[in-house]
């Protein structure tokens, strides 16, 4: 085992390349391309066996994913924001097709307007075509946690394809200690990819093909595919299990940080949730009894695991990174169903922050958790609430107001310099 300063992209490269994947589809797109290019030029200097091919575009990058897994390879790839979206068509494809192979996404705010920074719009709107999800905070987790979803994906109980999220930039830019485990215990503890009866053989052919369906039979596929999902929380549960095992890390389905005499909690997902480890911190130096949970596995949901962590607390913060236009936060609405129907269920506080990798700053944690202490006193929840001020606003408007006015300022100038060039001549 080896230590490097490594960024999310080199550490989901270096799980790759622990894995031993056979094929890599790829097309690149910031902030992912990192992730591509390492594995590039492993593969062109020889320091690694397989293939590398750039495809015309994330729609057919994922469709070739899908087809290489089911003829029995080790498939990995990744991709980010729009072009996680340019191929949604072909995610629900190679779910459908119980296609077993790992995808890093590297989140990223959707336009409009266009932004490089990273919130989870992008993820959550894949959170309903089959793929399981698995959600990083750490370099060190982007790696582990794909090693981790390989297993997952090629279970004989699962057989779905996995994808393992971290937040640009905040990660995938950012350079962390990370332990690299040696190769031969990377090696045993992913296994061999056995394919089963998924794969194709030019002297066997067998079609593998489905046909138009009506409506009971394709009821029956999906339905299917959902079980498979649900079978792994018990898969993964064993996998993490045998992980920490192995390599003394441990990965639940959910992070509790300081809950289990908490009064309050925070909830969060991916790399602002350790922010939140500090919030916690610096209030239970002053007395506050204050935890945090972040789940780890969004789908499959682990549901019990939320409500057996969270439905004693008095009062719950989740503070969502992503914003579902006309409803609010999902994480919000997610936990929310967990909780439901619990006694003496915690009130549930609704924020939404992070857009476009805005940061969430530390006063405004210590702010969230005066609020449902406030929540609690009164006997209900504030209304859901952005994090960005009235204040900000009216700031950001003067900013606006000032540069508009500069730029008119400077366009009459130029006007004015054009009008005596001309009269001069």
């Amino acid at each position: 085992m080896t230590r490097q300063l490594l960024t999310g992209n080199g550490a989901a490269a270096w799980a790759a390349r622990l894995a031993k994947v056979d094929y890599v589809p790829a097309f690149p797109i910031t902030p992912q391309t990192e992730i591509i290019e390492t594995l590039s030029a492993w593969f062109d200097n020889g320091e690694i066996p397989g293939r590398m091919t750039t495809l015309e575009s994330e729609q057919s990058m994922i469709t070739a994913a899908g087809a290489a897994a089911i003829t029995g390879v080790r498939v990995f790839t990744a991709t980010s924001s729009q072009g996680l979206l340019y191929g949604m068509e072909m995610l629900y494809t190679v779910a459908g097709w119980r296609a077993p192979f790992v995808m890093i996404n590297v989140s990223r705010g959707l336009s409009a307007p266009l932004t490089l920074e990273p919130d989870h719009n992008d993820i959550l709107a894949a959170r309903d075509s089959g793929f399981l999800q698995i959600h990083c905070a750490t370099c060190q987790e982007v790696l582990d946690s794909t090693l981790i979803a390989y297993r997952l994906a090629e279970h004989e109980k699962v057989r779905l394809p996995v994808i393992v999220n971290q937040d640009g930039f905040y990660l995938s830019f950012t350079r962390e200690p990370v332990e690299i485990p040696d190769p031969a215990l990377a090696a045993r503890f992913v296994g061999q990819f056995d394919p089963e009866n998924t794969q194709l053989r030019a002297s066997a052919p067998t079609s593998q093909a489905v046909a138009v369906l009506g409506g009971s039979p394709y009821s029956y596929f999906r339905y299917e595919l959902h079980l498979a999902a649900q079978q792994a929380l018990d898969v993964y549960d064993e996998v993490a299990a045998e992980f920490a095992e192995q390599f003394g890390r441990d990965y639940s389905a959910i992070e509790s940080y300081r809950i289990d005499d908490a009064e309050f909690a925070f909830v969060m997902m991916g790399c602002f949730a350790t922010k939140a480890k500090e919030a916690v911190d610096r209030l239970r130096d002053i007395g506050w009894r204050i935890g945090l949970v972040r789940p780890r596995l969004l789908r499959p949901f682990p549901e019990q695991a939320l409500h057996d962590a969270l439905a004693d607390k008095k009062a719950i913060a989740i503070i969502d990174q992503n914003i579902s236009m006309g409803k609010g936060g999902v994480l919000h609405t997610e936990v929310a169903s967990a909780l439901y129907g619990a006694k003496a269920a915690p009130l549930l506080t609704s924020y939404i922050g992070g857009l476009g990798g805005r940061d969430i700053s530390q006063e405004e944690l210590f702010e969230i958790a005066n609020q449902l202490k406030q929540a609690v006193e009164k006997g209900s929840a504030p209304p859901p609430r952005l994090l960005y001020t009235a204040g900000e606003l009216r700031e950001m408007r003067k900013l606006q107001a000032i540069a508009h006015v500069e730029r008119q300022e400077l366009k009459l100038g130029e006007e004015s310099d054009n009008d005596q060039g001309e009269g001069n001549d």
